[in-house]
């Protein structure tokens, strides 16, 4: 007959409706009868499943409260997620819920809300977010897993397969199964199923994978004998997944059997198996997703009704199957690997058990906080067909639950019913139950009534929680279930009712304790024998009682209280024949040990000591019931007060307590190889002992730190311990990695006693300075390098941030998550307003206006460019959203009006240019909010009049179309806009991009698209997209998509961009096609997008064509733009054959000979096949561009030239330089045009890179002989003009000076280098000299009178392009003397109206390299990136704002491509914002320059004393530089996280360098009369900002400037603990040790928590667990074990007067005897004799990470005099009586005297 079993009660928290219900009748949509009240579902489930992070599987979870659950309310396509009756979030579907269920995925963070509907898949985000998947299938039923989730496809093509839960999750399936009557037509989809199988293997496979939101759903597959085949089985239906282990149960209708699988997403590379129907892609069948069949077994007809997961009774994981036909509830245990630890192994026949059940539910009761592995500990209430509720851990049944009796007069009374129909429900019985959420369950009863209860009172006992856990794994099976028997089997336990306390739980627990000790021991008095005095002790203390008791344990009898105050129990060995008695002592001496075992765990936890104390009481008891005098005698030390109750016994066991502190101590003397293993509790050295953890991390630090050997996870000291992955170079490393690995971060070491902390904490800080470079983030947390941590996670954190992620939390200290503070850039409304006016706009009223330049100032820009107001500056030039000042007289005439429209037209000329050098200037600068439309900034071509009242003048329309005129200066604007916006995530580009299209299509637009291409982001377009801006019929709209494309896809030859480009190079169209009239500009942009999107691919047919179009006219009728047309197919040639040589032309040997035909060259060497190849290309729809037979060179040259000098970049050819070369005879100068004389210089320059040297002498040598000889007796009056053309020789020879500087420029550009920069610079002056006569101090390089010879707009064009290669050198510097040059010649043409338009772009764009990104960017010299600089300075500049003869103005932003983010910012991690630091930078060298070429980095390294040392070691890399987002960039798209030392100030606060400023200001604040006790507020309120002030000025770290506000303003009454603050901050910040502040506080504790208790005379204290903390150091040599030293001087108790206390006279601060230095010994203190306190156990002796400042002569700036003392009173004495007999010794530490003398001391036992 099985043993009877306990009752217990119920606690009904309410009576159960959905809460969606009540928020639809709060809608008004809920009225009754409106609705079916069976159209709706719900499910509840715990918080933490969508909450965002994952809690730590260590934390343990929480018991879910009354309103703790959180509901999914579904009816229709509507759901409601609410908690209580507070409603999160409302969802609404486009179509009706068919299933909902909570997901995670595995790069995803957050939870994600799986919705099913008929054809589509929405994820919703817990912010709302929404990603749809099409389904081109049926899908019945989804399912979570833990990394992804599972879709179960249907087999029925006309029905959506409904399974028997319509709304499931992991820890709620057994919903009723609800029709929504919804069809679903997949006949179609069936043919494209069967036509498409081949290609697709989602499409018969019966379940499928989802693993990201983006991706598509793959196919799955299961393993067997060693292959793998797809799942193509439709009647294995899934009926169960579990979402944190990857396990899925299913059921097979036709075998009838039910199956458990193991799910595999790893990473298979294996073929597939030849029984697989059709192949798979490379990309799926990597990435396989597996399921291994672990069990099946044969059931009945039906699926079971409800599946989930439980734990058994030894804590393995079970899966429960509720088999409602048979009314039973069938477990099948699982088995984990134990080498693995993930896998499953085959389950077998005999690891199954069932047992009786209606209904069952997984509820978390017995182990609450417990954890095996990722899953909690869960239990089983089952409902039998008795409708008994039986609570089941494991198949060991616990006890009965039932209702409460006054269920119907309390409950119903508070619900408003009445007595009569209370009574009615006053015999309920449970029907069925539901929704069990963590401990709560749905009860429903026989009348239909459902209410909401719960299984255990709130809150429960976090000590007997832990007890229990360690007698689970620390007793025998058959000892822990028989406890847990009489543990839950009482049905009189005072804590269930509603009265019962906090402590009601433990004092039960320790009551059944005791109970045994007492029942099963022999009475023994404690003074002499006292009978029973009452019958009943007499019978419950006899014989046949306690045999009774062993037959029935659990009876009711059995388990009433019995007195056992004034009787002490102890088992007598006599007995022990006896196998009753023998049975309880081994089950004594076990729960003995484990809960010992459990007290050395507490003991390492400064948060438990009160239950540490009732531990301790407990374990005096079961100790003295043994016999075990040690035991007690151990428990007493700790706890003084357990001496009333438990006096002196004969002991009966010699054992000796196992202890941790002893252990560490041995540690600390003789390492751990020295150290017993008994002094480590057994249960400690056990593998998976999860209530031991604690302290098992503790010990497994201390051994690793002190030389225990690892073999594998086993340590030497017979501990078990993790190491994450990493370097470790010494002992200290190697800790590190094993906290990271135990998740052991800075706020366990708060919980840790401070003595043993403090070893731990040494550890840290030695490996602070120079950690690994492969750790992991967390370890450098750990160690307090958020810096190394930030970059170690890369561009991570700028979505999450730092602190967002788990891992990272758990290392950092609680007290700082808060404290991060917020960083505010700065923008441009905190500059100043006379700050931003210069003196052109002095007079006009500031108003802020949108200009696309207000996101500029930031604190990153202030950091470099805020000594001046340059940027200020740029702003204002570049300013084309403010009307122009004009300057006119007061009172204007008609021909002042006149002038006014002259000035301004001069004006607009430069206006509409001005978007050119913002973009430059922008470039990449700001992000923008995805829910707002991009701004524009405005181009005002008004003026104003300063001198009346800022009066506007407009443009006058009637002269001039103004419209026109500003077409393509809306275009360039757009560009600007878009220029100015940094990178951000795709998958919401898209959609921000068709959010900004117009309704009807612009110029702005079209240039916004092309912005978009240059920064890649176009990539995102589908050609659907494309499409639909195509059919627009916007030629500049088509125009900006086709270089954007081609930009966005550069070099990938994509075969539909392709196809879209060709389609508008007319000349390719098959001659049947009609003619296409498209614009020439347009066929230009097609052109140059092929040579982009085929760049570097030497692609032959692609190069034959655009040779082809460079000598074709363009198909429209505008011939003026045949010469720009020419130059887009030569420049596109040039790319798509880039740096590639003579090996791009291996297919045709008359390749060279066409492109210089073109150029106009005599020599041709294969005249026959160029004829051929001519004559065959004639065959398209235009013409060649020749008269006759002739080539018109003048219009095919530029291409040409341009196409050899990026053909042959870089490759040093004599061959191709030398036919490129210069006319050098008189007669052959007048037949070259000096501008093709310019381009030749460049290309030749460019074919011969290396020879380009910054100096004079190489730039003479481009010149020719007798040009250079020509112009120089020219110039000296030598040689009469009349003999030969001297303005050609003077043309020619300023085109080639000129080419050279732009040759010059594209090889240094971006280098800044400083020879370079002074040749341009003097160029410049000297051409601008030649314009307009300057002051030169330098000597001319130039021959006088060029204005004689050459006119005026070429020499501006020559000043302009040196003005503009001068930029390249110094793109991004923001050098102040180019700037004034630039500024110089944007401000000539207010004067002098001779600047065009083509000038003013110039001088816009030269301002913007200048300022390139706002100073963060630069350009590249790759090859690519020359090729974009030379077309966007291609030296052709238009003349007006819509001239593109000769070069396309968009061209003229391909510079993006060049421009690279070449910027390291250092930030402060703790502030979070840019500082200065010293770096030191290793380049690598070449022979030409070495000092500033950054593409070739080797390391960077932070340097100097302020910043705690980081090296970035860079690997070489094809590309010269990283882009942000990039996966390999070292600096975080330029960020360079470092961490400032506490004590130093930052470089802008002190830029020279005062090291000891700190301890001067420190010593000052601190000896400042108002920094002492006084009475006066305003002094202590001027000395707590001082201190105040004065740690925010020397430290970030938040904790320290936290704690110096708190010690200043919240504790003004307390001086003493004020005046102890300031030497401890110092110490803080001196040292830089912040973590030690809560060491030296808990320190200041105790001593103070002592004195009060000496002072008020209570003595012994309650407990002596303090006094470990207190032994800082092991004690080596008599010399250094000092007695009991006063901090008073002379004053002490002498020994012959012992009776009395005397209190020693007051200290005086200035006497030389308190402050001893060095060679002071410490016995000169006087002394006092040994107090008589208790004998605590050897403890840690931890030797000091730190030395404490010892003021000397050496030392003037801590001088000793500053060096404060707090006061202790004298403590009263204390008579020998009141003590123990067991003395100790005192000793004030001397080392430690001098700064913190007295509240710290050390304790020497010996």
């Amino acid at each position: 007959m099985a043993p009877a079993i306990g009752s217990r009660r119920l606690t009904v928290l309410r009576e159960f409706r959905p809460h969606g219900l009540a928020v639809e009748e709060a809608d008004g949509e809920g009225a009754p009868g409106a609705r079916s009240p069976q159209d709706y579902d719900y499910f509840l489930f715990d918080p933490a499943l969508a909450a965002s992070p994952v809690p730590d599987p260590g934390d343990g979870a929480s018991v879910s409260g009354a309103d703790g659950d959180h509901e999914l309310f579904v009816r229709g396509n509507q759901i409601i997620w609410s908690s209580g009756s507070r409603v999160h979030k409302r969802y609404v579907s486009p179509n009706t819920v068919i299933m909902a269920s909570w997901c995670r995925m595995d790069t995803i963070s957050d939870a994600l809300l799986c919705v099913l509907q008929v054809d589509t898949l929405s994820l919703y985000n817990v912010t709302g977010e929404v990603v749809s998947i099409p389904l081109p299938y049926a899908v019945s039923s989804i399912w979570p897993l833990p990394f992804g989730l599972l879709l179960q496809k249907s087999t029925d093509g006309g029905r959506m397969v409904s399974s028997s839960s319509s709304l499931l999750n992991a820890r709620d399936l057994n919903r009723p199964n609800k029709e929504y009557g919804l069809t679903y037509n997949v006949s179609c989809q069936a043919n494209t199923m069967e036509t498409d199988s081949k290609a697709n293997g989602a499409i018969i496979s019966s379940h499928l994978i989802l693993k990201h939101p983006l991706e598509e759903p793959q196919a799955t597959y299961f393993e067997e004998k060693e292959k793998l085949t797809m799942m193509k089985d439709f009647d294995e239906k899934t009926i169960w997944t579990s979402d944190t282990i990857p396990l899925m149960a299913s059921y097979h209708k036709g075998k009838f059997q039910h199956s458990v699988w193991q799910i595999d997403g790893a990473n298979y590379q294996e073929a597939m198996n030849e029984n697989t129907m059709l192949p798979v892609s490379c990309d799926i069948s990597s990435h396989k997703c597996t399921f291994r069949k672990i069990w099946q077994g044969k059931c009945p007809q039906s699926a079971a009704s409800k599946v989930f997961l439980a734990t058994d009774f030894d804590g393995l994981p079970i899966i429960c199957f509720l088999l409602h036909e048979q009314k039973i509830l069938l477990a099948v245990r699982i088995q984990v690997d134990d080498t693995t630890e993930e896998a499953f192994g085959d389950i077998k026949s005999h690891m199954s058990w069932n047992i009786p059940a209606f209904a069952a539910v997984p509820v978390v009761v017995t182990r609450p906080r417990v954890r095996v592995g990722v899953l909690p500990f869960t239990d089983i209430l089952v409902l039998s067909s008795d409708n008994d509720l039986l609570l089941y851990s494991g198949k060991q049944c616990l006890c009965r639950y039932t209702l409460p009796t006054e269920l119907g007069k309390g409950f119903f009374s508070n619900c408003g019913l009445n007595s009569v129909i209370s009574d009615t429900y006053s015999d309920l019985k449970i029907t069925s139950i539901a929704d069990a959420v963590e401990g709560c369950i749905n009860v429903t009863c026989n009348n239909g009534l459902m209410l909401r209860c719960s299984l255990r009172k709130n809150p429960s006992s976090s000590l007997v929680s832990d007890c229990i856990n360690a007698m689970a794994e620390g007793l025998q099976s058959c000892f822990y279930s028989h406890f847990v028997s009489l543990f839950w089997g009482d049905s009189d336990a005072t804590y269930l009712y509603s009265n019962s306390h906090v402590d009601s739980e433990w004092e039960y627990f320790s009551y059944e304790i005791k109970r045994i000790c007492t029942e099963y021991g022999q009475t023994l008095p404690t003074k002499s024998p006292i009978l029973p005095s009452k019958a009943w002790d007499f019978l419950v203390n006899s014989k046949y009682h306690a045999q009774y008791c062993k037959r029935a344990p659990t009876s009711y009898n059995s388990l009433l209280p019995v007195s056992y105050d004034t009787h002490k129990t102890i088992f007598n060995p006599q007995d022990e024949h006896s196998t009753d008695v023998s049975y309880y002592i081994r089950f004594m001496r076990e729960t003995l040990e484990t809960l010992h075992a459990l007290y050395e765990n507490l003991k390492l936890n400064i948060l438990r000591k009160e239950d540490l104390g009732c531990l301790a009481s407990l374990l005096c008891t079961i100790a003295s019931s043994l016999g075990e005098h040690t035991y007690v005698d151990y428990y007493c030390r700790d706890f003084p007060l357990n001496l009333i109750e438990f006096p002196s016994l004969a002991s009966t066991s010699l054992r000796t307590p196992p202890s941790l502190f002893r252990w560490f101590e041995y540690c600390l003397h003789y390492g751990c190889d020295s150290a017993k293993l008994e002094d480590i509790p057994t249960l400690m050295r056990k593998q998976k002992v999860s209530a031991l953890s604690w302290g098992r991390k503790v010990a497994s630090f201390y051994s690793l730190l002190l030389g225990a050997e690892r073999k594998g996870k086993k340590l030497s000291s017979g501990l078990y311990c993790e190491v994450a992955s990493g370097s470790a170079r010494n002992i200290e490393e190697l800790t590190v990695l094993a906290m990271v690995a135990e998740k052991f971060g800075r706020q366990q070491l708060d919980l840790l006693p401070v003595g043993v902390s403090l070893v731990l904490r040494h550890a840290l800080d030695k490996c602070r300075d120079s950690p690994p470079d492969d750790w992991p983030a967390t370890a450098y947390v750990l160690v307090g390098r958020e810096d190394l941590a930030m970059a170690k996670m890369g561009s991570a954190r700028k979505d999450n941030g730092l602190w967002n992620n788990d891992n990272l939390t758990l290392m950092s200290v609680p007290y700082m998550l808060h404290l991060q503070p917020v960083t505010i850039t700065t923008t441009a409304s905190d500059i100043p307003i006379s700050e931003v006016l210069n003196s052109e706009d002095s007079d006009s009223v500031y108003k802020p206006i949108e200009d696309g330049m207000e996101h500029i100032f930031t604190s990153t820009t202030q950091l470099r460019f805020g000594h001046d107001l340059r940027l200020n500056e740029v702003r204002r030039l570049l300013c084309s959203a403010r009307p122009v000042a004009i300057q006119t007289p007061t009172n204007p005439s008609v021909s002042d009006q006149d002038l006014q429209q002259q000035q301004l037209w001069n004006f607009a000329q430069r206006t509409t240019a001005l978007p050119f050098g913002r973009g430059a200037f922008t470039l990449a600068t700001t992000y923008t909010l995805l829910t707002e439309v991009l701004v524009f900034p405005k181009l005002v071509l008004a003026g104003r009049l300063p001198a009346q009242q800022n009066a506007t003048v407009n443009l006058d329309l009637s002269s001039r179309s103004v419209s026109e005129f500003k077409s393509w200066a809306e275009f360039h604007n757009g560009v600007a806009a878009g220029l100015r916006l940094a990178p951000f995530p795709e998958k919401m580009l898209r959609t921000w991009i068709q959010y900004n299209r117009p309704s009807e299509p612009n110029f702005t637009h079209a240039g916004l698209l092309l912005a978009f291409g240059l920064h890649e982001h176009l990539r995102v377009l589908t050609m659907t997209d494309a499409y639909r801006y195509l059919s627009q019929e916007h030629d500049i709209t088509t125009l900006g998509l086709l270089l954007g494309l081609a930009a966005s896809h550069r070099g990938t030859m994509d075969p539909a961009i392709s196809k879209m480009l060709y389609f508008h190079v007319p000349s390719r169209h098959p001659s049947s096609t009609p003619e296409l009239e498209l614009p020439t500009l347009l066929q230009s942009a097609a052109v140059m997008g092929i040579g982009l999107l085929y760049e570097s691919s030497a692609h032959a047919l692609t190069m034959k064509i655009l040779l082809g179009e460079i000598g074709r006219r363009s198909g429209g009728d505008n011939v003026l733009e045949r010469e720009g047309y020419a130059v887009a197919a030569g420049s596109a040639l040039g790319f798509v054959a880039l740096g590639h040589g003579s090996d791009a032309f291996g297919f045709m040997d008359t390749f060279l000979d066409r492109l210089f035909e073109y150029i106009g060259s005599k020599e041709v060497y294969h005249e026959k096949h160029l004829n051929a190849t001519t004559a065959d290309d004639q065959s398209g729809n235009t013409g060649q561009m020749m008269d006759g037979a002739q080539i018109n060179v003048d219009v095919t040259a530029p291409g040409a030239i341009i196409a050899l000098a990026l053909i042959f970049l870089k490759t040093e050819s004599e061959e191709i330089a030398a036919r490129l070369g210069i006319p050098n005879t008189f007669f052959d100068l007048q037949y070259v045009r000096p501008d093709f004389v310019m381009l030749r210089i460049i290309a030749r320059n460019l074919i011969l890179w290396s020879r380009i040297q910054p100096t004079k002498g190489w730039i003479d040598s481009q010149i020719p002989e007798t040009v250079k000889t020509g112009v120089s007796n020219m110039s000296e009056g030598t040689i009469d003009s009349d003999e030969f053309d001297a303005e050609a020789l003077f043309q020619a020879y300023v085109n080639i000076v000129t080419g050279a500087c732009i040759a010059l420029g594209l090889k240094y550009a971006g280098s800044r280098n400083g020879d370079a920069q002074e040749l341009l610079y003097a160029y410049t002056i000297h051409f601008l000299n030649e314009i307009k006569h300057i002051p030169v101090r330098t000597a001319s390089i130039l021959p006088k009178g060029l204005l004689q010879y050459v006119d005026r707009g070429t020499l501006e064009l020559c000043l302009h392009l040196i003005v503009l290669s001068l930029s390249l050198v110094m793109a991004g510097s923001g050098n102040l003397q180019i700037f004034r040059l630039l500024r110089y010649l944007r401000g000539r043409m207010s004067a002098e109206g001779q600047v065009n338009y083509g000038l003013q772009m110039a001088v816009s764009l030269a301002i913007g390299f200048l300022f390139l990104g706002g100073g963060t960017h630069t350009f590249s010299t790759q090859n690519s990136g020359i090729a974009a600089l030379l077309i966007s300075l291609y030296p052709r500049l238009p003349a007006g704002p819509n001239d593109n003869r000769c070069h396309l103005q968009a061209f003229r932003h391909l510079y993006v491509i060049a421009t690279e983010p070449r910027w390291v910012q250092t930030v402060d991690v703790d502030t979070e914002l840019p500082v200065y630091c010293p770096l030191e930078v290793t380049v690598a060298e070449t022979e030409y320059y070495d000092e500033t070429n950054y593409c070739e980095l080797k390391s960077i390294r932070v340097c100097g004393p302020r910043y705690w040392p980081q090296v970035i070691k860079l690997t070489p890399e094809d590309k010269p530089w990283w882009r942000s987002g990039d996966k390999t960039d070292p600096f975080n798209g330029g960020v360079l996280y470092i961490k400032r030392k506490v004590g130093s100030c930052s470089y802008s606060d002190d830029p020279i360098g005062c090291q000891s400023l700190i301890s001067r200001a420190m010593h000052e604040v601190c000896d400042m009369p108002s920094a002492r006790c006084s009475n006066k507020p305003n002094s202590i309120n001027h000395s707590a900002n001082r201190i105040d002030q004065l740690v925010s000025t020397y430290s970030a770290n938040p904790s320290l400037i936290a704690f110096a506000k708190l010690c200043s303003k919240s504790w003004k009454n307390r001086c003493n603990f004020r005046e102890f603050c300031s030497p401890v901050l110092y110490e803080c910040m001196s040292k830089d040790r912040p973590s030690l502040l809560q060491v030296y506080i808990s320190f200041y504790t105790i001593i103070e928590s002592m004195w009060e208790h000496l002072k008020i005379g209570h003595f012994p204290f309650y407990d002596s667990l303090f006094l470990p903390n207190l032994k800082l150091r092991p004690c080596s040599g008599s010399s250094r074990r000092a007695r009991l030293h006063s901090f008073h001087g002379r004053a002490g108790m002498d020994a012959s007067n012992r009776g009395a206390a005397r209190r020693p006279p007051p200290c005086r601060r200035t006497s030389a005897r308190l402050r001893p230095s060095i060679t002071q010994p410490a016995a000169a203190l006087s002394r006092l004799s040994a107090a008589h306190l208790p004998a605590a156990p050897r403890v840690a002796k931890v030797e000091l990470p730190f030395r404490l400042p010892r003021p000397s002569v050496a030392q003037p700036v801590v001088a000793p005099r500053r060096l404060r003392s707090t006061r202790l009173p004298a403590a009263p004495r204390v008579a020998e009586a009141e003590l123990p007999a067991r003395p100790c010794s005192l000793a004030w530490s001397s080392d430690i005297f001098c700064l913190f003398s007295p509240t710290w001391i050390a304790i020497d036992t010996s």
